[in-house]
């Protein structure tokens, strides 16, 4: 039995310049499952995105492994040098195709529901929040990309791949700098005049399935030598703080897998996984 892609929709565009199309898994010919492929630029690079996977028809017989390879060579041929694999939290089956094709989890999904009932968490006693103003924004900035940089390499890209997704995520992401509508920006202080952190919050990053907005953590950081003293679950409540203020109570982030500090914290708070990100080079 020959087991093989075919296009179920034309190849269209994606935000960020990249490319998507969604194909049918064939088994001789007949439609047994489906697939996506998206290829999104990251600088002078292409990386590669696998996601949709299903297999409704015959499942235990390799078709989402010929799948899945079939999917990596057209994105070798889009010229992606690197591979991801959104895996939803309840697709272990999934989880394990992908680990066996050699993918490794570089980072995970957690989201939280904001009980619109409650109080707005407050901040601690002597402890602050101030606008990142324009200012003081390219300090800030510079710190937010040496912090990204260090978890892109520690979640197994190398040097040239980092550098590229870090300039053109934050490109992308923020392109209005302090002034990019819908984006919180915040430093945290102390009782000293030298900030102790920051947050980085998109209050609209995207729509859930059923229409309500999803705000997003984009960065939570420490300064190093205010680490372990309770800022970062401080940071974690502002941002919910700010989500409630502005009517939304669905927040999620992205955390890399090597961070089991963050981890720890955002699962005391309550979030809980939704989806994880598993990935590969291209060779």
């Amino acid at each position: 039995m020959t087991t093989t892609l075919r296009p179920e929709s034309p190849e269209s565009p994606a935000p960020g310049g990249a490319r998507t199309r969604r194909w049918q898994i064939c088994a001789n010919g007949r439609p047994v499952g489906a697939l996506r492929t998206t290829a999104t630029p990251q600088g002078d690079q292409c990386w590669g995105r696998i996601s949709e996977l299903e297999v409704w028809e015959g499942r235990g017989r390799g078709r989402a492994t010929v799948g899945a390879l079939a999917a990596e060579e057209v994105l070798r041929s889009w010229g992606c040098t690197r591979i991801d694999a959104d895996i939803p939290e309840t697709a272990t089956a999934a989880a394990r195709l992908a680990e066996a094709l050699g993918y490794r989890e570089r980072m995970r999904n957690m989201a939280k529901r904001l009980d619109a009932g409650s109080p707005a968490p407050g901040l601690p006693p002597g402890v602050t929040a101030r606008p990142i103003d324009a200012g003081a924004y390219p300090a800030w900035l510079e710190g937010a990309k040496a912090g990204y940089l260090h978890d892109l390499r520690a979640s197994g890209l190398t040097e040239e791949q980092a550098r590229a997704k870090s300039d053109a995520d934050h490109l992308h992401l923020l392109p209005q700098g302090a002034a990019t509508p819908g984006i919180v920006l915040r430093r945290l202080y102390g009782a000293g005049t030298a900030p102790v952190g920051s947050l980085w919050l998109a209050l609209h990053q995207r729509d859930l399935p059923d229409g309500r907005p999803l705000a997003w953590v984009m960065t939570v950081e420490v300064a190093e030598d205010r680490r372990g003293r309770g800022h970062g679950r401080d940071l974690m409540l502002l941002a919910e703080r700010e989500c409630l203020a502005a009517g939304v109570h669905d927040i999620g982030l992205n955390v890399f897998s090597s961070n089991r500090v963050a981890i720890g914290l955002y699962t005391s708070l309550g979030y809980l996984v939704t989806n994880r990100v598993l990935g590969k080079p291209l060779q």
